[in-house]
């Protein structure tokens, strides 16, 4: 949920990266994953990345329920990632 104004985005097990899961935004526009050198992240289609998780190591074999900012052009956000089921 964005700190800023509670908007949500939908998330959904998407395969694996490394071995390691990834999720697709229901939208399609952004994928959640794994990559050596960038750790957890999420990214757009061109590969752009535009999240990261704000604590943790990004190396955590599941995306971190933690704090995430979002970030492309001028603009910044931060987002709870929250599991499913946990609220």
């Amino acid at each position: 949920m964005r700190h800023v104004d509670g908007l949500r985005h939908l998330f959904e097990r998407n395969g694996e990266q490394y071995g390691r899961p990834a999720s697709g935004r229901s939208d399609g526009q952004t994928r959640c994953l794994w990559a050596p050198g960038l750790g957890r992240h999420c990214e757009i289609a061109d590969g752009l990345v535009t999240a990261h998780p704000v604590n943790g190591t990004g190396d955590e074999p599941e995306p971190p329920a933690t704090v995430w900012r979002s970030f492309k052009g001028d603009r910044s956000y931060l987002y709870d990632l929250v599991l499913s089921g946990s609220g």
